[in-house]
């Protein structure tokens, strides 16, 4: 059954709703997404329940088109999804079909995530490739430029960066919202010696001694990771691998 649009709503928290959305719209645009795209997903992750184009549309005084054209937007990002059932504007015609939020907040965060990877971080990588092959065959050749090999160089050491980065968000963006929820939360508990400690580690520790620890770890069933933890929490252990 379709939902009902009650002149009841334009209340207090539907002007709040609102300025939070045209406040959310400001924000997008420094993230390089546009205002009406951001103000639309804004209202919508505040809204409470699916909305219809219509109701989006009179909320945040936009046209039919730039309405249309930010849902479309936020669907393709993956930030939103049609409610199975139409809802009613308030207005005469067939009811519209409805918008709501995919997930939860970790979810379409990472959404986000996986969506400025695939538009922004993707298509610069094979440009600085491309870049950088000129820049080393020119240098290569007989007129032995140092200038483009000094500029080879530069551009190299960019994309090994991007990939490196491009394949952390790539891992990222793997996991499933609840795992990301978790370590976020775990992050977040972690208290400054704890965090300078572990920095600590990672410099003095080599990537293959790194890549093994994370390799060995992955391999360890949940059970077995407790225990394992907890014997790590012996004190005699503890004196025994210099922890005490």
């Amino acid at each position: 059954m379709s939902s009902t649009f009650s002149p009841a709503a334009e209340t207090a928290a539907e002007d709040l709703r609102r300025s939070f959305a045209l406040a959310w719209g400001a924000v997008g645009a420094t993230w390089g997404i546009a205002p009406s795209t951001a103000a639309v997903q804004g209202y919508l992750l505040v809204s409470d329940g699916p909305q219809s184009e219509p109701e989006v549309r009179r909320a945040l005084g936009m046209s039919h088109r730039a309405t249309s054209l930010a849902l479309a937007q936020c669907e393709e990002w993956g930030l939103i999804e049609r409610a199975d059932a139409p809802r009613r504007s308030g207005q005469r015609g067939p009811a519209a079909l409805a918008w709501a939020v995919v997930g939860d907040h970790w979810e379409w965060f990472r959404r986000v995530a996986a969506a400025r990877k695939q538009r922004e971080t993707d298509p610069v990588v094979p440009v600085i490739q491309r870049c950088a092959d000129e820049a080393r065959a020119a240098a290569a050749g007989d007129a032995q430029d140092e200038e483009m090999a000094r500029l080879g160089d530069r551009l190299g050491s960019l994309l090994e960066f991007v990939r490196r980065f491009d394949r952390g968000v790539e891992l990222f963006v793997r996991g499933d919202a609840r795992s990301i929820e978790r370590l976020f939360t775990t992050l977040e508990g972690l208290g400054p010696g704890t965090v300078d400690r572990l920095w600590g580690l990672i410099g003095e520790l080599g990537t293959d001694d790194l890549g093994r620890i994370i390799e060995t770890l992955a391999k360890i069933p949940p059970g077995n990771a407790r225990r394992l933890i907890g014997l790590a929490d012996q004190p005699m252990l503890q004196k025994l691998i210099g922890l005490r």
